[in-house]
């Protein structure tokens, strides 16, 4: 009998294009796909709950996928199995059962990142937080941040030419924390559009370094035109941390 289960992966994202499959790239899909292929003796499609850009991060990323209901009955099993497959820069944390209807993408409540800033130099997190050393006013980036709750529209934040039918996106929570000389910008919505949160990151980052103000900010935002904004922040800060899906999806 085929049944669909969540499963929960974290994964660092340095070596990878991404998590979809792309033509002649690795890409994270295609390493957890492999591994499945091994393990089941035939081709098991995954379902992600979203893209991740080339070098992005994910503690928390949730894909479905439709197996056989034997194959998971004895999860530390399954787990440690596909853990020894997966190379060292992927992992499968859990897996659990949901409703037939339940989907990893289309299903989710709302997606959650972290993008993290040092202002010192480290080489041993060179690959998972950029270095900034310049002085920045967190207390007026985090007053811009506050402006993103009132719009929907962020036009000036996503990738020219990406195709999708709508730029509309609702913004739950936006803010900057700062603890011995970390920055760290926390955003939850429905959806992202593809280098909307580095691109807002990077604006911020103005605001910040008195490159622009907090007027600027807003200016920005209602232009609906990406050029008005600043430059994208580097993609190895950026970690999607949280998927939130409906309870009653689960069995």
């Amino acid at each position: 009998m085929i049944s669909r289960h969540f499963i929960e992966l974290s994964f660092r994202g340095t070596r990878y294009h991404g998590w979809q499959i792309q033509t002649n790239a690795l890409t994270v899909q295609a390493a957890v796909e492999t591994a499945l292929h091994k393990i089941c003796g035939k081709q098991v499609k995954v379902v992600g709950s979203g893209r991740t850009d080339a070098g992005v991060h994910a503690r928390s990323f949730i894909a479905h996928v439709d197996v056989e209901s034997g194959l998971f009955l004895d999860k530390k099993v399954f787990l440690y199995k596909i853990n020894s497959i997966l190379p060292g820069d992927i992992a499968v944390n859990n897996i659990q059962a949901v409703r037939s209807e339940a989907h990893a993408r289309f299903s989710a409540l709302s997606r959650t990142y972290e993008y993290a800033v040092r202002q010192y130099k480290d080489p041993f997190l060179t690959d998972l937080s950029w270095f900034y050393g310049r002085p920045l006013d967190v207390g007026a980036m985090n007053d811009a941040a506050k402006k993103l709750l009132y719009y929907s529209d962020f036009t000036s934040f996503s990738k020219l030419h990406s195709n999708v039918k709508t730029n509309t996106c609702h913004v739950v929570q936006a803010h900057w924390k700062e603890f011995n000389r970390h920055l760290v910008f926390g955003i939850e919505a429905d959806r992202f559009l593809r280098n909307m949160v580095r691109a807002i990151v990077g604006t911020l980052i103005g605001v910040g370094n008195g490159k622009i103000t907090q007027e600027d900010f807003i200016r920005i935002i209602e232009s609906k035109d990406r050029g008005t904004a600043l430059f994208s922040a580097p993609a190895h800060g950026l970690s999607l941390v949280r998927v939130k899906y409906p309870g009653d999806i689960y069995l």
